[in-house]
């Protein structure tokens, strides 16, 4: 079994101080794997993307530890953990994020930018990666001529863009009607299963739950526990009354 990507042992996370204080996340003990596809899920402000954000350390937790491939990530400073997210993890959030005066093929690039490639080869890697999220004939489309379904699926190219161990996503089907929806989560274990990546998705849509490999509930800021398998009554004895 291989070790895993991120452990998070303890962690909790505070807004706030003083009579104002509001704890988002109590003492969560979670791994997050290779080659897995797991499913955050629970009810609006459970604390389900601030876990999302921890684990991809856009934020530090105020207490408790996240260990990234066997490092501690605690003691970092914000340029160190800038490095970390463009070394390791992909990201798709709610808000598609996109530049409105660039193109779909443009803002995939912006990615490729960041990494030093080539204006050619970002080009290249950009007209591959929409076409493999089904935007293939809208290659040169401005955000204002998307659709919300298309505006995620560029966000969701842009992710792949840098071949990312970890991939963090908020609620990526959500403007997805149901083929696309199943596009993209095909998607996503094309990359968790086919090439060893970690896939984290915050959801509420219902139609990819049979597609996680695991989900974790999270309720009040903490992570509830899995409901008992209900008991198997023995076989009626032949001749008994039913």
């Amino acid at each position: 079994m291989m070790d895993p990507a991120i452990v998070a042992s303890a962690v909790t996370h505070t807004f706030g101080s003083g009579p104002t204080a509001f704890t988002a996340l109590h003492a969560i003990d979670l791994e997050i794997r290779p080659a897995e596809v797991l499913l955050l899920i629970g009810p609006s402000g459970s604390g389900k993307t601030t876990l999302l954000h921890i684990l991809g350390c856009l934020l530090h937790p105020t207490g408790g530890s996240v260990v990234l491939h066997g490092k501690p990530t605690r003691s970092l400073d914000e340029d160190q953990l800038g490095a970390l997210r463009l070394q390791h993890f992909g990201f798709v959030f709610q808000a598609y994020n996109l530049f409105p005066v660039l193109t779909a093929t443009e803002n995939v690039m912006v990615a490729f930018d960041l990494m030093g490639v080539s204006k050619r080869v970002a080009r290249e890697r950009a007209c591959e990666l929409l076409t493999m999220v089904g935007l293939g004939n809208r290659l040169d489309a401005y955000p204002s001529q998307l659709s919300s379904g298309q505006k995620q699926r560029v966000a969701i190219a842009r992710a792949l863009a840098g071949d990312p161990q970890i991939l963090m996503a908020d609620e990526p089907t959500a403007a997805l009607d149901a083929e696309n929806g199943l596009k993209a989560m095909e998607l996503f274990q094309l990359l968790a299963h086919r090439q060893q990546r970690a896939v984290v998705i915050v959801t509420h849509d219902p139609r990819i739950m049979h597609l996680a490999d695991r989900i974790v509930r999270i309720e009040d800021g903490r992570i509830a526990p899995e409901p008992a398998a209900a008991p198997v009554s023995p076989p009626l004895a032949a001749g008994a009354p039913s």
